[in-house]
């Protein structure tokens, strides 16, 4: 049984059990506004927002390069508009560790200023590096995050498709600097079961870090409303799987809500990414998306019913290269 909520190591940040990915908010060259998806405007994402924070999916987690800002943008201007949500909101962001930024330590100060004035927020609750790709070592990325904790700018510290290995080292380079590494953002879903098979959900529990999954559930695979007769738009290629393997798990997804009065796919696949320990960042673009999020919450799968949903789970050992920086 999970618990109500996540506190992050050596902080006071209290995050829920349920959070919501904000790539596609403001990210027109993939998700597009009015263009890729016609259906995604300001007035849905507001929706979303408040249906989220409603149910208790108050954590949002975005990042400088989610449309070039205008993810956090957006969100800035949600927090403006609804004080009393964004009083419970908990905002999460990122900064992109390029083989350019050599002085990462003056290069990550100015990016997480940056966000912090598109956001409208004096600190963010929660700064993680995007993805292991600087040039710079752990440890100068360490003392770069420890400068802006120490400038009070951030709460907290995480990375990002992080492997165990790296994440041990910067977990090391933190303590040398007096902090903690709280989150590493993976792809972890029925569709990628490869970080629990592998041990990095093992190693995140014994660093006391908590891992947060994007696309958790398969970009929407794990919806039902995608099928082999069916498939997804090009573009969402993460957890690539054949889609009559996604129809297999799906239709356990299917069998296994029945058994819990109904619940959906999704509900249930995001359910079973709780009951591992690790919190899920669903994309919302409106508000009947971010209800179906919320309705993971509040009940568990037995442990009957985990290990079904593990037997029908697919590795995704696929690699993602070169893809992941900008959507973690």
């Amino acid at each position: 049984m999970p618990p109500d909520s996540y506190t992050l190591a050596g902080t006071d940040v209290s995050v829920p059990l349920l959070g919501v990915g904000t790539w596609a908010w403001g990210d027109r060259s993939t998700w597009g506004m009015g263009g890729y998806d016609a259906g995604l405007t300001r007035e849905s994402i507001r929706e979303a927002w408040e249906a989220s924070i409603d149910a208790g999916a108050t954590f949002f987690d975005t990042a400088e390069v989610y449309g070039k800002g205008e993810s956090e943008r957006i969100i800035g201007s949600l927090l403006a508009a609804d004080p009393v949500r964004a009083a419970s909101a908990v905002i999460a962001t990122k900064f992109m560790p390029s083989p350019w930024k050599l002085n990462v330590r003056g290069a990550l100060l100015a990016s997480v200023r940056a966000s912090l004035d598109r956001l409208g927020l004096p600190s963010v609750a929660l700064y993680q590096i995007h993805g292991p790709i600087s040039l710079r070592s752990q440890g100068a990325l360490a003392e770069a995050l420890a400068a802006a904790h120490q400038a009070g700018l951030v709460k907290a510290v995480g990375v990002s498709n992080y492997s165990a290995r790296e994440m041990r080292s910067m977990s090391a380079a933190l303590r040398r600097n007096g902090m903690e590494l709280v989150t590493n953002q993976i792809e972890f879903s029925l569709l990628r079961r490869g970080p629990e098979t592998s041990g990095l959900l093992a190693a995140c529990r014994d660093l006391g870090v908590l891992p947060l999954a994007y696309s958790p559930i398969g970009q929407g695979r794990l919806t039902g409303k995608y099928s082999a007769a069916n498939p997804p738009p090009g573009k969402r290629t993460f957890s690539d799987h054949p889609m009559a393997l996604v129809d297999a798990v799906v239709a356990e997804l299917r069998r296994i809500g029945d058994r819990y009065g109904g619940k959906t796919p999704s509900q249930v696949a995001l359910n079973w990414v709780i009951a591992k320990g690790v919190l899920p960042i669903p994309g919302a673009k409106n508000r009947p998306q971010a209800e179906e999020n919320a309705g993971a919450l509040g009940w568990s799968i037995d442990d009957e019913d985990l290990a079904r949903l593990d037997a029908a789970a697919l590795a995704g050992t696929r690699t993602l290269q070169g893809r992941i920086w900008q959507h973690g």
